[in-house]
């Protein structure tokens, strides 16, 4: 076999070792069902938290960067693990949202997130105890 054949089947190889390494660690930091049942009745509000969030021009520009990233990858119909995979099909999504919003706490306060929420108090105590939020 050719040199550039080996180095193809070595990056083929790589690249299919940081998915496995991505797959598990969605399995690791997936939600349980109950917590990823509330992220999906409340998803029309978290979109809408996260558009917010975007296009306030009060947090820092790293937040809202971060935050229009999370929008675009949420639109993609391709997925890092694809929504046919039980169980975690769906926790890439919410893990994304999780991780991004508690970077948006850390960076801008929760304030920011409790000024932007656009549903009810309930829903915020949700998603905030789905996201594990603080403050």
């Amino acid at each position: 076999m050719p040199g550039w054949a080996w180095t193809l089947v070595g990056i083929g190889g790589g690249l299919l070792l940081c998915w496995l390494a991505l797959v598990a660690a969605l399995w690791v930091a997936r939600p349980d069902e109950l917590r990823a049942r509330e992220l999906v009745r409340l998803l029309p509000d978290v979109l809408r938290l996260v558009r917010r969030l975007a296009a306030d021009r009060s947090l820092p520009r790293g937040v809202r960067v971060r935050l229009w990233l999370l929008l675009g990858y949420l639109a993609l119909p391709v997925d890092l693990v694809p929504d046919v995979v039980p169980v975690i099909g769906y926790a890439d999504d919410a893990v994304a949202v999780a991780l991004v919003l508690r970077s948006v706490v850390r960076r801008a306060g929760a304030d920011a997130v409790r000024r932007h929420w656009p549903g009810t108090d309930a829903g915020l105590a949700a998603v905030r105890r789905v996201a594990r939020l603080r403050g």
